[in-house]
């Protein structure tokens, strides 16, 4: 059975909440093999996120408290791509912002859907080399509770496989930086 690209016919579309960072809305939908039903879905402009390795094979992550889960998450440094700004540029200012690090070597490794059941948003990964720590690092954004920490490609594993609390964007980047680093 071939899956078609037929889209859905839109019925009804309402913007239920408009957020800082993204919108929530409902549309009603016919869907191409003739059910209809309402769906709701978070627009959002999508985000950047930089997979950064020292010289020395340490990855750089940040530990960030993140109020939805009531904790802290191990995470590789991302942001949200603002208005007018490419994921590129986003990513730029993010790792800058976040560890204090800036690179001067950039591999695109591509864009994924986060979580299509509820949600539009694309991360865009990038992996980030030839790492300068920077004298005197930007101030971080006054809404973010974070900490650097330097992790080996084992620990990080290790980390993932155990359990840790560690967000998916940073599982997958890390696999899928791993599959260019060994190019």
């Amino acid at each position: 059975m071939s899956v078609g690209n037929e889209p859905a016919e839109i019925l009804e579309q309402k913007l239920a909440y408009k957020g800082r960072k993204f919108n929530y809305e409902v549309t009603k939908l016919r869907l191409p093999n003739g059910v209809e039903g309402e769906w709701e879905c978070v627009r959002h402009p999508g985000g950047a996120l930089a997979v950064p390795v020292t010289a020395e094979g340490k990855f750089v992550l940040v530990k960030q408290y993140r109020f939805t889960v009531a904790g802290r998450l191990l995470e590789f440094p991302a942001g949200t791509v603002e208005a007018n700004e490419s994921p590129f540029e986003t990513i730029k200012r993010e790792i800058e912002e976040e560890t204090g690090y800036r690179a001067n070597k950039w591999q695109d490794m591509g864009k994924f859907i986060l979580a299509p059941g509820y949600s539009d948003e694309y991360i865009y990964g990038f992996l980030a080399q030839d790492l300068e720590k920077l004298e005197t690092p930007p101030q971080q954004d006054e809404d973010e509770d974070i900490e650097v920490i330097l992790m080996s490609e084992e620990e990080l594993e290790q980390a993932i496989l155990g359990g840790e609390p560690i967000d998916g964007k940073t599982i997958a980047c890390f696999y899928m930086a791993k599959a260019y680093l060994k190019r």
